[in-house]
């Protein structure tokens, strides 16, 4: 029940941030008194998501330590990951193909018909952080402290890992770090319970903020673009919950049910991190077992943004097609090869798609002043893209929990995740 009202809450929030953002535009119709209006209004999200991201490197951590000391061996740690490295490549590739047939079926930037720009014109988005060799390096933190102050995931993840291996292998003799760490992970799910009350009223800021400044009428503008990437988002919903009904049978709704609090706290906020503490709450509930959602679940976050996928290959055919610039079948299978690589550990980095589809225009010879078509109205794509990370971050983690058949967890759990609202049961001193 309190879920319940936390959900319809989130949606209140949302239709009535969209209204007072409505009458704000109409009352004070010049852009620089909107702007700084919706700035005052938009220090309420700010704050939430500042919240969040104040506890994400800690939870990641804590988790993440917790259930790969609880593996007991390394070989777990590789099967596990393994498993799960296969489903983000698998869902990586259906993302990125279904934005690329989409686009080229649709031809959305097609009635554009735009000049080219100069070649000076320029975006003001780099991209010189994105080559193979600097994500390789990026992968290990030079320091764990700086990881975790600029809430680095992947390289979070990475330390994590060295550490819940090295608590596992030392035995007896870590079992006090791991218990230690276990209850900082309590605590910390339950301070999120607390962040979490602040989530209506976040979204309802957020939401009056963007109409503040852009107006309804942005809803219009861009609606063929807008609606036609919906239209594919709401396919790749579909292809992964069929790819649900086929290993979970009905129990695939259940899924549903259970994350649609995340679903919309993401969709609202444009933040897939905003819904990771509920995502993991809600996923126990499923259930799946903590283990294999703290090894999971932070993985797929920098790995399986299948939203963000479909996104980056939409986005820049279309830009193509605004410029009358033709590239061959060859040409767009090599990007998407490109985009695999690309997207790779881009969560947690500031409009971290634009980045990428920057890189990839510049590769391609696609004027890189094209995304100054789509900067305005990146706030809603980006609400869809990150609905769609937590959808197929979600499946993943239940999938991958199925393959090692961690779907239930013992007795005393069940009861205990049953009267804990606020995060995971506690564990057992031995898996």
């Amino acid at each position: 029940m309190r879920t319940q009202r936390l959900t319809i809450l989130i949606m209140l929030g949302m239709i009535a941030g969209i209204a007072v953002g409505a009458a704000c535009h109409a009352m004070w119709p010049d852009p620089g008194v909107a702007k700084a209006i919706a700035g005052y209004i938009s220090l309420i999200t700010d704050i939430f998501l500042r919240l969040i991201k104040m506890i994400i490197a800690p939870l990641v951590f804590s988790t993440l330590v917790v259930g790969v000391a609880h593996m007991g061996d390394v070989g777990a740690v590789g099967r596990i990951g393994g498993k799960a490295m296969l489903w983000f490549v698998s869902a990586s590739v259906v993302s990125l193909l279904l934005g690329l047939v989409l686009v080229n079926i649709l031809q959305p930037g097609a009635s554009l018909d735009l000049p080219l720009p100069d070649t000076q014109a320029s975006s003001g988005i780099g991209t010189a952080s994105l080559s193979l060799k600097d994500f390789v390096t990026h992968l290990v933190p030079r320091s764990v402290f700086e990881a975790m102050a600029q809430n680095e995931i992947l390289q979070i993840v990475v330390f994590s890992i060295f550490f819940g291996v090295a608590c596992a292998a030392l035995g007896e003799k870590a079992k006090t770090v791991v218990a230690w760490t276990e209850e900082v992970s309590h605590v910390i799910l339950k301070l999120t319970g607390y962040i979490m009350l602040l989530a209506p009223v976040a979204v309802f800021a957020s939401m009056a903020a963007i109409i503040t400044t852009q107006g309804l009428g942005i809803l219009l503008t861009y609606g063929v673009f807008v609606g036609e990437f919906y239209l594919g988002l709401a396919i790749l919903w579909c292809l992964l919950a069929a790819v649900g009904f086929l290993i979970f049978g009905t129990r695939v709704f259940e899924l549903i049910s259970l994350i649609r609090q995340p679903f919309l706290l993401a969709f609202s906020t444009a933040s897939s991190e905003a819904a990771y503490p509920q995502l993991m709450e809600q996923l126990v509930r499923f259930p799946v077992s903590r283990k294999v959602i703290s090894f999971v679940l932070p993985l797929g976050y920098s790995f399986n943004l299948d939203g963000s996928m479909m996104y980056c290959t939409f986005a820049t055919i279309f830009i193509a097609q605004a410029y009358n610039i033709e590239l061959s079948w060859g040409q767009q299978a090599t990007m998407l090869l490109l985009l695999m690589l690309t997207s790779k550990g881009m969560a947690g980095v500031p409009r971290a798609s634009l980045v990428v589809i920057a890189a990839t225009l510049t590769t391609f010879n696609i004027p890189e002043a094209g995304l100054l078509l789509i900067i305005g109205i990146d706030q809603f794509l980006d609400m869809g893209r990150s609905a769609t990370n937590v959808i197929g971050n979600s499946l993943a983690t239940a999938v991958v929990g199925k393959w090692e058949g961690e779907m239930r967890p013992e007795p005393e759990d069940v009861a205990d995740a049953a009267s804990d609202q606020e995060g995971f049961a506690p564990a057992r001193a031995a898996e």
